[in-house]
C-alpha cells in the first residue's frame, strides 16, 4: 500500500491505498467506526475484489491529525469530499463505491445526500439514521470526563469494548480486542473531541437518507440493539433505492467479527447495481 494526507477543514487526513488491476469500476473508499482506525477493515478488503481501495483515517484516529475542536457530521462530510475529490485527481475517477460503518456510514450518507456527484453507491454499515437514544447519550456524557481525564482504561475501555463486540468475539477473538486497544492507545485523549462529533453531536439523518438518490445497502447486525434489521429496513422504505442486509453474529464493526458475510453482502450488493449504474471513467 502506498499512503498519501489531505488537508480538509477537520485537519490533514491520512488515506492508505491500494492499487488494484480492475479499472472498469471507480474506486472502493472506506471510512471506519469511531473508537478504531483504517485498520480495523483488514480482513474485510482481501475479499472486496481487485479494485482501487482507499482507506481513510478520520480525525483523531489512527495517523490522522487530532481535531482542534468537536464538529459535527456534516463537517465530515465535507472533509470527506475534499478526500473523494483528491481520489479523482489521482485515478481519473468520477466517483466511488463508499463503505462506511456507524461514524463511517453517517459520513457516507451525509456526503451521499449533499454531494451525489461523488458517491457511485453507498453501503452503510451499523449506522442508524436517528440520534443518539437518550439513555446512550447520557451513557457517554457521563464516561467522557472520565475518558479526558485516565484515557481508555478501567470502566471507559470496558463500556467501547462490550458496544463494539458480541460477547463471543471478547472471549475468542484476541486479535480483533487487541486492534481496538492499540487504536484507543494511539487516539489517546483525542478521541473525546471525535467522540463529541461522531455520537454527541450527532442529528437525525433519515432527512439526509430520503435525499440520496445512488443504490444504498444498509446492512445491520443481529446483535445490535440500537440499530436492528427492521429499523434498518423501515428507513430504506423511505429511501429512494435502498436494501438491507442483516449479518448475524456480529454487534457494530461486522467488518471485524465476521468478513465473509460482510463481503458476501457488499459483493453481492455491487454486482445487483452494476448493470444500474454508469460506470465511472
Amino acid at each position: 500500500m502506498t499512503a498519501f494526507t489531505v488537508d480538509t477543514e477537520l485537519g490533514r487526513l491520512h488515506v492508505e491505498a491500494r492499487a488494484g488491476r480492475d479499472r472498469s469500476r471507480p474506486p472502493v473508499l472506506l471510512w471506519h467506526s469511531m473508537f478504531v482506525d483504517s485498520r480495523s477493515w483488514g480482513r474485510l478488503v482481501p475479499l472486496l475484489g481487485d479494485r482501487d481501495v482507499f482507506l481513510v483515517d478520520g480525525p483523531s484516529s489512527g495517523q490522522s491529525e487530532p481535531l482542534r475542536a468537536p464538529a459535527d457530521i456534516p463537517a465530515c462530510a465535507r472533509a470527506a469530499a475534499s478526500i473523494v475529490e483528491t481520489v479523482g485527481a489521482r485515478t481519473g475517477a468520477r466517483d466511488v463505491d463508499w463503505v462506511g460503518t456507524a461514524w463511517g456510514g453517517h459520513v457516507g450518507m451525509e456526503l451521499a445526500a449533499t454531494r451525489p456527484d461523488l458517491v457511485r453507491s453507498l453501503v452503510a454499515i451499523s449506522a442508524p439514521t436517528f440520534p443518539v437514544p437518550p439513555a446512550l447519550r447520557a451513557k457517554v456524557r457521563v464516561l467522557l470526563p472520565l475518558y479526558r481525564l485516565v484515557g481508555p482504561r478501567g470502566p471507559v475501555r470496558s463500556a467501547i469494548v462490550e458496544t463494539l463486540f458480541t460477547d463471543a468475539t471478547r472471549r475468542d477473538d484476541p486479535d480483533a480486542v487487541a486492534l481496538l486497544d492499540d487504536s484507543l492507545r494511539g487516539s489517546g485523549r483525542a478521541m473525546v473531541a471525535a467522540v463529541q462529533t461522531a455520537i454527541l453531536n450527532r442529528t437525525d439523518l433519515l432527512t439526509a437518507a430520503t435525499r440520496i438518490t445512488c443504490p444504498t445497502l444498509l446492512v445491520a447486525t443481529d446483535d445490535r440493539g440500537e440499530w436492528t434489521g427492521g429499523q434498518a429496513q423501515e428507513a430504506a422504505e423511505v429511501m429512494r433505492d435502498a436494501r438491507v442486509v442483516t449479518i448475524p453474529a456480529a454487534r457494530v464493526i461486522p467488518a471485524l467479527e465476521q468478513p465473509r458475510a460482510t463481503a458476501d453482502a457488499i459483493m453481492g450488493f455491487w454486482a445487483e447495481v452494476a448493470g444500474r449504474v454508469s460506470p465511472s471513467p
